[in-house]
């Protein structure tokens, strides 16, 4: 999740914003501003009768992504290296009190066995600094046969040392200058399955990644990467999340001529802006095709279904062809492919992670006690029956609801199907959800 700290104050401010900008807009998006951040909600929690139907997976702390790698059964997340540094840097949450909590503790990849509920942290090798996880995706390796090995790409939150200096422990800059604090960047790993490292290939960087957020890697040289807001920190922050029509970030397409032979994290790269005046732009990922691209609005609850179409020239794009709206905000997308489908009952669905009260984040992201609690919800969304009139032909469910105290904060939620022979017949998968200061990833089995 990439929302700035919302006080209650500044609440006001962007409320105000949306006023001034005239009555068309104060009746279109007031309701749905008021709505979707759960400022009049409250929170509760999904029933779980049976305790074996929920559990928490050890050792994930502050994992933001999760993916599940269909060939490999396998799932993937990139998690903060303990429970202190997310609360002292993460530039996401407008968060950068203490740049050397970075070098003292760092992040890693985990993969977690979906039939043992059981995670390994992966060693880093060939990679020495700052990583600070947010967004990745997951590959197959198209050189080797399916299932032998992966590409990770992972967003990677690095201080920027000409902010700080090469140490991180200089004298800040004069008030008014417009050097970055972070200069974050996207990281790309190679996996053997079955292996308990994973090997740093480099390290890419372009001035149009400014504030990235999420991934879709479309192969090991391209891939395209979110950014999710124009301003990093300050007023302007805080109005270009209240207000919705701040429709003023975009996608990047990246390509590389040099994948494991480059010098520098600027070396053979390619960026291209392939989709622009998007508010929020935040999680993307895979749709039902391999050219369909979901593509989040985070603030604005709106999961925009969109078609990547390439060209020679490079200038590649995302075409947005239709988009569903959820009421609250949701982070990094899923699509939910039923192994078990048939003719009577197709499961196959939309998952996005929400926030149960997003007008109160502001509360918990410097909060490592963990006493703020980040209400979720996890919401599922499929094409509705044939025949229904209902407004563009969606229709969405809420998966699981919680107040915040069984898992804190929700950005990435995914289903694992059950093979319904195990559950009497009956359509099952197991959701894994994720936050971004969520103590542990959480899994719990809900009907399909």
């Amino acid at each position: 999740m990439a929302t700035a700290r919302i006080k209650t104050t500044t609440v006001l401010v962007g409320l105000l914003s949306v006023l001034l900008a005239g009555p068309t807009i104060y009746n279109a998006d007031l309701p749905r501003t008021v709505r979707v951040l759960g400022m009049f909600r409250q929170p509760a929690n999904t029933a779980i009768v049976e305790t074996s139907n929920f559990v928490v997976i050890a050792d994930t702390p502050h994992c933001e992504d999760l993916h599940f790698h269909a060939p490999n059964n396998l799932l993937f997340t990139a998690c903060e290296g303990n429970e202190e540094t997310r609360f002292s840097w993460f530039p996401p949450l407008v968060n950068f009190d203490d740049p050397s909590v970075t070098l003292k503790s760092r992040g890693a990849i985990h993969v977690i066995d979906p039939k043992t509920m059981k995670a390994q942290r992966l060693a880093l090798e060939d990679f020495d600094g700052p990583f600070v996880t947010h967004g990745i995706d997951v590959i197959s390796d198209p050189e080797k046969p399916a299932g032998e090995a992966v590409y990770i790409f992972a967003v990677n939150h690095v201080p920027n040392p000409a902010y700080y200096g090469d140490a991180l422990s200089g004298t800040p800059p004069a008030a008014g200058s417009d050097t970055a604090k972070s200069r974050s960047r996207v990281e790309i790993f190679r996996h053997e399955i079955g292996s308990a490292s994973v090997r740093h290939i480099r390290s890419v960087w372009d001035p149009l990644i400014r504030t990235p957020n999420d991934i879709v890697a479309l192969s090991p040289t391209s891939f395209l990467v979110t950014n999710d807001h124009i301003y990093r920190e300050g007023l302007m922050r805080t109005v270009e999340d209240m207000y919705f029509g701040a429709k003023w970030t975009d996608t990047i397409h990246v390509t590389l001529n040099a994948l494991g032979s480059a010098t520098s994290d600027t070396e053979g790269v390619v960026a291209t802006v392939a989709l622009d005046k998007m508010h929020n732009n935040n999680g993307l990922g895979h749709g039902r095709t391999a050219d369909e691209v979901l593509v989040v609005e985070c603030i604005s609850g709106i999961l925009n279904l969109g078609r990547f179409v390439s060209n020679e020239t490079k200038t590649s794009t995302i075409r947005i062809e239709d988009f569903v709206k959820f009421d609250s905000p949701i982070d990094n997308p899923s699509y939910y492919a039923d192994p078990f489908a048939d003719s009577r009952h197709d499961a196959s669905s939309y998952v996005a992670p929400g926030l149960g009260r997003a007008v109160d984040l502001h509360k918990a992201v410097r909060d490592s006690s963990g006493k703020e609690p980040v209400p979720v919800m996890i919401w599922s969304a499929k094409t509705a029956p044939s025949g229904d009139s209902s407004s563009r032909k969606w229709e969405t469910r809420l998966l699981f609801e919680d107040d915040g105290s069984r898992i804190r904060s929700a950005s990435a939620a995914v289903q694992v199907a059950i093979d319904p022979a195990e559950e009497g017949g009956d359509k099952r998968a197991w959701l894994f959800v994720t936050g971004f200061i969520a103590e542990n990833i959480i899994a719990v089995k809900v009907d399909v």
